[in-house]
């Protein structure tokens, strides 16, 4: 994943790799790809050792170069293959750690099943408003011209939450019963 989107940041402009961090901070890539901000680094290193980079311009910053990096031929075409990998990447999760907890909550009285459930809600409510953080800041950085997949991608995600609230809300009313 953090192949796929620093190659896509350098596809459209040449960057730092501060630049990059920031952009990959703004887009709370972390939360939605599990992507490490401090493994941009790394990634640029390898990025650049196998041909995909290269360095375009490097300046005294304070306390260390700033190197501005860009995608060459043969990273454009890394780029459409990561891409093209990543549509064919089978990539459903279950939350199975939730479904064991689940399948073996007799084991604790109803009230410690309750009382975990209602914290798993609350954390769903943050998740929710997280990425409806997420997706205002993206409408206003794209002054409201998010394109229809992008809106498809948040639509997922929001449906995805609210399936989850549903589901843990049918365990506890099957608790109650």
């Amino acid at each position: 994943m953090i192949r796929l989107l620093v190659l896509w940041l350098l596809d459209n402009e040449s960057m730092s790799g501060y630049d990059i961090k920031q952009m990959l901070q703004t887009m709370d890539a972390k939360r939605w790809g599990g992507v490490l901000i401090g493994s941009i680094y790394y990634a640029l290193k390898k990025l650049e050792k196998n041909g995909y980079i290269c360095v375009t311009d490097m300046e005294q910053a304070q306390y260390r170069p700033r190197v501005t990096y860009s995608i060459t031929q043969k990273g454009k075409k890394y780029l459409r293959t990561l891409i093209y990998d990543s549509l064919t990447e089978f990539s459903l999760s279950y939350p199975s750690s939730l479904y064991a907890g689940i399948s073996l909550c007799d084991k604790l009285t109803s009230g410690e099943v309750y009382t975990a459930l209602e914290s798993q809600l609350k954390r769903l409510d943050i998740e929710y408003e997280s990425v409806m953080k997420g997706w205002k800041e993206k409408c206003e950085a794209m002054n409201n011209d998010v394109t229809p997949m992008v809106k498809l991608v948040f639509d997922n995600m929001f449906a995805m939450i609210r399936q989850q609230q549903d589901f843990i809300k049918k365990v506890l009313e099957c608790l109650e019963t």
